[in-house]
C-alpha cells in the first residue's frame, strides 16, 4: 500500500490528490445534471462548485491544522501540503457552507438551493476520498481483536483497553481472536502502521466509503425524485445521513478526537442531525 501513484523523476501523483480531483470532476457533471433537469443556470453551478470545493478544502484543512498545531507548529511547510493528508469533514463542510452563503449572496441565490445542488456531490466525493485514506494508511481503525464492548463504549476506554493488552505475556495476547476476516495491516510508514504495527486494522475508511455511495443512492435516486419538495430538502438529508454514518464509522475509529468523555463527531453529529430534523419541518411548514 502506497499513497504515491506514479513517480517520475521529483514529479510525484499521489492517490489522495488524484482522489479529490476525481471527486471534483464527477461532483460537478452530478450538480449539472440536477441543474440541467430542473431548469436552472448550469454554468453558475460550475462556478458555484469551484466556490464550494475551494472553500471546503481551506475550511477542511484549517480544522485539521488547529487540531494538529503542535505538528505543524514544527513544520509549517506542511500546512499546504494537503496532497500528504490531514483534511477534517467537519471543518470541510463548515468552509463549503461559509463559500455556498457568499456565492449566494453574490449571485442572489437562496444559499440552500445550492446546498441541494451540492447534497449528492459532496456524499459522493467523500467515499471517493476515503480511497485515498486507505492510500495513505490513515482515518484507521482499532485492530480487529478489540472486544464489541470496547469499540461501543460511549468513553475513550479503548486506549485503557490497549494499553492493557500490551502489558499481557505472549500467551495471554493469543488468546484474542479477530472478531472480523477483513483486517487491514498498513506499513509502518504510514499513520495506522505507525501506531499499530503489524496488526490487522478495521479498515474505517472503508465503512464510511460503502456507508457514503449507500447516502449518494438514496439522495440521488430516492429524495432527488421527490416531488414539491422545500428548498434545503437534499442538502438536511445529507446532513442527517452523513452524521448517521460517521456515528456508525466512529466507534470504530481510532484517532477520532473527544469531548468531555465522549467521542467528538458523536456529539456534533447528534447535534446537526436535531437541527436538520428541524430545518426539514420547518421547511415542510413553509412549503
Amino acid at each position: 500500500m502506497n499513497p504515491i501513484l506514479l513517480k517520475i523523476g521529483n514529479f510525484e501523483i499521489h492517490y489522495y490528490g488524484l482522489m479529490y480531483a476525481i471527486a471534483f470532476i464527477t461532483g460537478i457533471s452530478i450538480a449539472k445534471k440536477m441543474a440541467k433537469d430542473e431548469g436552472f443556470n448550469s454554468e453558475l453551478i460550475e462556478n458555484y462548485a469551484f466556490v464550494a470545493i475551494i472553500s471546503g478544502l481551506i475550511g477542511g484543512r484549517i480544522y485539521y491544522v488547529l487540531f494538529n498545531l503542535n505538528h505543524y507548529l514544527q513544520y509549517p511547510a506542511e500546512i499546504p501540503a494537503v496532497w500528504h493528508g490531514g483534511m477534517a469533514i467537519h471543518g470541510g463542510i463548515i468552509g463549503g457552507i461559509i463559500g455556498t452563503v457568499i456565492y449566494g449572496k453574490i449571485k442572489k441565490i437562496n444559499p440552500l438551493k445550492l446546498g441541494d445542488f451540492a447534497a449528492a456531490p459532496f456524499i459522493l466525493g467523500q467515499a471517493i476520498g476515503r480511497i485515498g485514506n486507505f492510500m495513505n494508511g490513515e482515518v484507521h481503525g482499532v485492530p480487529t481483536f478489540t472486544p464489541l464492548s470496547v469499540i461501543f463504549n460511549l468513553k475513550p476506554k479503548f486506549y485503557e483497553w490497549y494499553n492493557y493488552y500490551l502489558g499481557l505475556s505472549v500467551t495471554e495476547k493469543s488468546s484474542f481472536k479477530d472478531l472480523v476476516p477483513w483486517g487491514v495491516v498498513f506499513p509502518v510508514s504510514s499513520p495506522a502502521g505507525s501506531e499499530f504495527s503489524n496488526l490487522a486494522l478495521h479498515p474505517a475508511m472503508l465503512y464510511e466509503l460503502v456507508l457514503n455511495l449507500i447516502g449518494f443512492f438514496i439522495i440521488w435516486f430516492v429524495l432527488r425524485k421527490k416531488e414539491n419538495r422545500p428548498v434545503g430538502y437534499l442538502w438536511w438529508w445529507y446532513i442527517i445521513i452523513y452524521s448517521i454514518n460517521r456515528v456508525l464509522v466512529s466507534f470504530f475509529r481510532a484517532e477520532d478526537l473527544m469531548f468531555f468523555g465522549f467521542r467528538a463527531p458523536h456529539v456534533i453529529s447528534v447535534v446537526l442531525i436535531l437541527i436538520s430534523i428541524f430545518m426539514l419541518k420547518v421547511g415542510r411548514n413553509k412549503r
